[in-house]
Order: structure tokens, then sequence, then C-alpha cells
């Protein structure tokens, strides 16, 4: 299974400029763990050719927040909720329609 996480830079978060500059970098390096780290053991999970895709960012309280982007097994989905929990990471809420709800 290939894992990909990708840093969402928000652009209705604007913190001070260097402040901005540090959490986007901050955020780029905790997609980098999450992926390379934290959720290495997936890459070895049947199928091989399945992907998973998962965006992490700063809620309006600059807390880390995570969401499933693709469709994957409930198995994979709560390895990755399990892992983004002990990291302290909180899931991000999306509406009925699938846009992401700003929270």
């Amino acid at each position: 299974m290939t894992v990909t996480v990708l840093p969402i830079i928000e652009p209705d978060i604007k913190p001070a400029a260097p402040l901005a500059k540090v959490m986007n970098e901050r955020l780029t390096r905790f997609a980098k763990e999450l992926q390379d780290v934290h959720l290495k053991g997936l890459e070895s999970i049947e199928p091989l050719f399945d992907d998973v895709v998962i965006y992490i960012s700063y809620n309006s309280k600059y807390s880390i927040r995570w969401m499933i982007v693709n469709d994957v097994p409930a198995t994979i989905e709560a390895e990755v909720a399990e892992q983004c929990g002990r990291l302290g990471y909180i899931k991000w809420k999306a509406s009925a329609f699938g846009m992401i709800e700003r929270s």
C-alpha cells in the first residue's frame, strides 16, 4: 500500500508572517514524519497497489487535523485514526457533500 500524507496550507488561517513560515515548515515536517515513521507499517499491507491519501492541516485554533481523502478499508482508517490520535491530531470534519468544513 502506498501512503501519501499531504500538508494543506489554508489561506484563511493567517498568523503573522514569521509565525506562518514556522508553522508551514512544521506542518510539512509532521506530514513527512506521519508518512515515513508512524504509518510505515501500512506499506506492507496487501494489496500493495492500493493507496491511502491523508491531508493534514491546522484548524483555526492551530491544532493539527487529519482526513483520509480516498476510499480505504475500515481497518486502514482505524490504523490511521489510532496513529494520528497518539500524536494528538484531531479528525478533520467534512460536510455531507464532501466539502471540507472550516473548524
